[in-house]
């Protein structure tokens, strides 16, 4: 389980390592960019119910921390699809890899590009 870092108040995210390498790519490059915008998941089994959003901006301290030695192979599609949910309205919305395109169009999901 990696951890992401965020800000001067702490706030950490837990994140599966293999989530965590693909979210890397894109928000890196999102703020390389000088751009800001939304990362938003819902919460695992073992956290309270609900789902959480983030404001992430270039100029506030993050980092990200993987409990894996090693790096893991990266899936193009599932970069592709984040970064097309990164440049949404909605922002990044952390979806499982495996999402098959019927889910992808699901009520929730419309409802968050709304």
């Amino acid at each position: 389980m990696g951890t992401i870092h965020y800000g001067g108040s702490g706030t950490t995210v837990h994140i599966e390592d293999r989530a965590l390498a693909h979210l890397k790519v894109v928000i890196s490059t999102k703020l390389r960019r000088g751009e800001s915008f939304t990362l938003s998941w819902r919460h695992r089994d073992d956290e309270e119910r609900g789902r959480s959003t983030l404001w992430l901006h270039p100029a506030i301290p993050l980092r990200f921390v993987f409990d894996e030695t090693e790096p893991t192979t990266l899936s193009r599609e599932w970069i592709e699809r984040l970064a097309d949910s990164a440049n949404s309205s909605g922002g990044i919305m952390l979806v499982p890899e495996d999402i098959t395109p019927t889910e992808r169009s699901g009520p929730a999901e419309r409802s968050e590009k709304s």
